[in-house]
């Protein structure tokens, strides 16, 4: 087996995740994406394989998305290992669980940082490659980030930690009022999988670009162009947003770097999306840097 080619949603230190193996790899067609009820994604990073709105709701949208970056980065905490002591565990405070690398922990991430509750949401992030015994003895069964710590509780799922952190803290809606908006959300989410699992095959493969994942970035095109009051999926910032960019941002980096193949060439609306994402400093601070991903991967698909 490939050494990239982890378990369903899971992370390992590889900075490349690879999606659900279980769904089709059929790509819908852009206004006819299906939801599937009774489907989750299964959107976490596995440390052990490591080892191995209403108007108003709206224009607070638009403007969180419009407001100017802080000029004050964030000082992050160093990973913990396996010789780290745990936190004053189940103390009141609240911590999300992540791993600096792994895109489904960056969905959590950035929804904590977008709702700006940088003070009230701790991060705490794991070394997978070296993690402590205690995080799934005392905090996680499942021994997967992202988790989230609150109220005496630990949740996991990045998709459902991204829509709990929304409904459960303060600051910016990360979803609109709008019934169509909302409708053509639960469609997108749904088809995270899918995108993920045509794009990350295409990359490890040998080869040209398949077909499977050109139509996959064509239907995030099309996607891109439904709404027309942003540049974003649902027009204005949101959670759809926070669940696909982690991804996109690896593969236009892989796609580059290992097919020669530029994912924004004839996507006018998906360059658009890139550059102004890059201006959201909740996501921008969650970014790594993009040489280290190249180069990392690159060792682990044996591509000198």
């Amino acid at each position: 087996m490939n050494s990239l080619a982890f378990p369903r949603g899971r992370c390992s230190p590889s900075p490349l995740t690879r999606p659900s193996t279980s769904r089709s790899s059929s790509v819908p067609s852009s206004r006819t994406i299906k939801i599937r009820p009774s489907s989750r994604s299964v959107a976490r990073c596995n440390l052990r394989d490591a080892k191995n709105l209403s108007p108003s709701r709206t224009v607070a949208m638009a403007a969180a998305a419009a407001a100017p970056a802080s000029s004050e980065k964030e000082v992050l905490p160093p990973s913990l290992t396996s010789s780290s002591e745990p936190p004053p565990l189940f103390d009141g405070t609240t911590r999300l669980y992540v791993a600096y690398h792994c895109p489904y922990a960056q969905r959590a991430w950035i929804a904590r940082n977008y709702k700006g509750l940088q003070d009230k949401i701790k991060i705490v992030a794991i070394d997978l490659a070296d993690r402590p015994a205690w995080y799934k003895e005392k905090v996680y069964p499942e021994n997967k980030v992202p988790s989230l710590e609150h109220n005496n509780q630990v949740k996991g799922e990045s998709l459902d930690l991204v829509k709990y952190i929304d409904t459960n803290f303060e600051g910016p809606a990360l979803l609109p009022d709008d019934s169509e908006k909302q409708q053509f959300a639960e469609e997108l989410l749904a088809y995270t999988d899918a995108f993920n699992k045509a794009s990350y095959s295409s990359i490890v493969a040998k080869g040209d670009v398949s077909d499977e994942a050109v139509a996959a970035l064509d239907k995030i095109e099309a996607a891109l162009s439904k709404f027309n009051d942003g540049p974003f999926f649902l027009g204005q910032f949101s959670l759809v947003d926070i669940a696909y960019v982690p991804f996109i941002e690896r593969f236009q980096i892989f796609f580059s770097g290992i097919k020669n193949y530029d994912i924004t060439k004839g996507r006018p609306n998906l360059q658009k999306f890139i550059e102004e994402v890059n201006k959201i400093h909740a996501y921008t601070e969650t970014k790594q840097d993009p040489q280290f991903l190249l180069e990392h991967t690159k060792k682990r698909l044996g591509i000198a």
